[in-house]
């Protein structure tokens, strides 16, 4: 097999002849994001303004409450959602826990980043998701960019973000919501297009329109696709905050980066166990929630 050593210059390395054109069209480009970003500044200020009147509501509620009265709640509603004393209590210990190690306040600042993040998820996810299944042509204009988005490392989601929105929580949360949304979008796709057409015959037999199909019909049957949805976006939220900790995002993913950059083993190991547990914790609960939907459904309409 020849090498480059026996070869010319041109056979060796692909020919950049059009290096020049991307560079200058790099420029353009970076110039133009850079001259918006100063030119509308006010506006994106403006618009993200209400995000982090929001952000900062659910962080004073998380942090400044309590802590015996944040944990009721949470316990209250992981049984209300799961209706399973073990996943209760394993909650239980697993928050005493974060809170004999000290990272109570960060894990209340995650908490509601991810909080804020998936109810903006769903905000966005579901009325997508039922265009997407209310037309084809939706859905093929949609599922390439899914594609994308659900490709990209995550790394990349900061590079424009950043650029547009600068540093702080808000470009962080914005980050996060990019990065979570995709899931909930397709499994509300799916979920809707998985209903059962005799259903909806039976529907259309008695003069249902289309809005009370949608509301009467498709969704109810589609919520336990659509918890599955949920489920994923708070698992990727949980994910995506460690890497938005880079742009000014606070708590657990914070302090994770800090470790990774000083070496701090252990101090890295707790930031990491409590991640996990609430992950554990959210999963266990939406998922259990899920599977009881799912058991309603199919007695009500089996």
């Amino acid at each position: 097999m020849a090498t480059c050593n026996f070869l010319p210059d041109a056979l060796c390395s692909f020919p950049a002849i059009g290096d020049q054109y991307i560079r200058e069209t790099r420029k353009v480009v970076d110039d133009g994001f850079k001259g918006i970003v100063r030119e509308y500044g006010y506006v994106i200020d403006a618009v993200t303004q209400p995000l982090q009147w929001f952000l900062n509501y659910f962080e004073r509620l998380f942090t400044n409450s309590p802590w015996i009265v944040v944990l009721v709640v949470l316990l209250a509603i992981v049984y209300l959602g799961s209706r399973s004393i073990k996943i209760t209590i394993g909650t239980a210990v697993a928050m005493c826990a974060i809170g004999m190690i000290g990272l109570w306040n960060d894990a209340m600042i995650t908490l509601a980043i991810t909080t804020v993040a998936t109810l903006i998820a769903i905000v966005i996810g579901i009325p997508i998701g039922i265009l997407m299944a209310r037309s084809d042509r939706i859905q093929g204009t949609i599922n390439p960019i899914l594609d994308v988005m659900q490709t990209l490392p995550s790394f990349v989601y900061l590079i424009p973000v950043v650029v547009i929105f600068g540093i702080g929580k808000v470009p962080g949360l914005i980050a996060v919501v990019i990065y979570a949304v995709p899931p909930m979008i397709r499994l509300t796709n799916l979920g809707i297009r998985l209903v059962d057409k005799e259903v909806l015959e039976a529907a259309d037999a008695f003069g249902s329109s289309s809005s009370q199909k949608l509301w009467n019909v498709q969704l109810p049957l589609a919520l336990p696709t659509i918890m599955a949805g949920i489920n994923q976006t708070i698992m990727m939220s949980l994910a995506m905050v460690v890497v938005a900790s880079m742009v000014g995002v606070g708590g657990l993913g914070k302090n994770t980066l800090q470790a990774i950059a000083n070496q701090f083993f252990t101090y890295g190991f707790m930031n990491g166990f409590a991640l996990v547990a609430i992950a554990i914790i959210f999963d266990r609960t939406s998922q259990a929630y899920g599977k009881r939907l799912q058991k309603h459904s199919e007695v009500v309409h089996g």
